[in-house]
């Protein structure tokens, strides 16, 4: 890979600081400018070494720039988009991290118009519940998927060095659309999430809410784990995907009032029935997703 003279990450946390941190590892990045809205986490982020300098003005940043990442929230996507478009090089690659990629594409179309044949939205598949530049970490999209979903007007070159760089950072990479893409994540990320937040917080504004989380165990802490991910974040993904995400929630109410019946009728056959045929699922899933490493490697 030909290595990148002057990175811009925008945003300096778990997503954009791990890319920062596997292309330093790699050795195939010289300068790396951090940029984002608080000072706080960008301090933090030289500090740790994720960045080499942080940069308070985008022309500043963008002057000499190779390649840029914008790993800020998703709401943010217009406002950075229109601030950078004056000073992007013809030459500079951009391409983003965003969990959603309509509102991200709109974006993209009305402010960086000139610029498209080098604009390539990806979304990594790595997130944590951490946040912040002290849980980024290098091996963090070790065999993890990115997805791309590249626009008509995107140069191959350019698709070719965004993939590079993922796969520089041990990336699978994958392609979709933008729109099967959202429909995708709403079902097997977006509603998760939103079904662990809403969970904790109905519990947590009950009157003997310190009783019951004094008894919730492991299987509360597996089912609830992402619920302890950026607020700000999952604030913008349902919002920008809500259209999707009402699709699977009303979904899923239904299984729920079905459940319900049963539960009414207290028909445990086929209550049974129902968890079995969701373990089955579930297992032959995580077998494949997840295959158990053979002892000794």
């Amino acid at each position: 890979m030909k290595k990148i003279d002057k990175l811009v990450v925008c945003g300096v946390g778990l997503i954009g600081g791990s890319v920062a941190l596997a292309l330093r590892q790699a050795g195939l990045v010289t300068r790396i400018v951090g940029v984002g809205r608080r000072p706080e986490p960008l301090a933090m982020a030289q500090q740790l070494g994720v960045i080499d300098e942080v940069s308070t003005d985008w022309a500043e940043a963008l002057d000499g720039a190779d390649f840029v990442l914008l790993a800020m929230p998703v709401g943010q996507m217009d406002a950075v988009a229109a601030a950078i478009a004056p000073h992007l090089s013809p030459d500079t690659i951009v391409t983003d991290a965003g969990s959603t990629k309509r509102d991200v594409i709109e974006a993209i179309y009305r402010h960086l118009a000139p610029n498209l044949a080098n604009v390539v939205p990806a979304h990594p598949i790595a997130g944590a519940e951490k946040s912040g530049p002290a849980a980024a970490r290098a091996d963090l999209y070790r065999g993890r998927k990115v997805v791309l979903t590249p626009l008509p007007e995107n140069s191959p070159a350019a698709i070719a060095r965004v993939r590079e760089v993922w796969a520089v950072c041990g990336a699978v990479l994958h392609e979709m659309s933008p729109q099967e893409h959202d429909r995708v994540f709403a079902a097997v990320s977006h509603l998760p999430h939103l079904l662990a937040f809403g969970l904790v917080h109905e519990l947590a504004g009950r009157a003997n809410a310190e009783q019951l989380f004094s008894y919730a165990a492991s299987g509360f802490r597996d089912f609830t784990r992402v619920a302890g991910s950026h607020p700000e974040m999952w604030r913008d993904i349902c919002v920008a995907n809500r259209h999707s995400l009402m699709a699977e929630l009303d979904a899923y109410l239904s299984e729920l009032a079905w459940l319900r019946a049963l539960l009414v009728a207290g028909d445990g056959p086929t209550l049974e029935k129902v968890f079995d045929e969701a373990s089955r699922a579930r297992n032959e899933w995580a077998d494949k997703a997840f295959p158990a490493t053979p002892s000794g490697e």
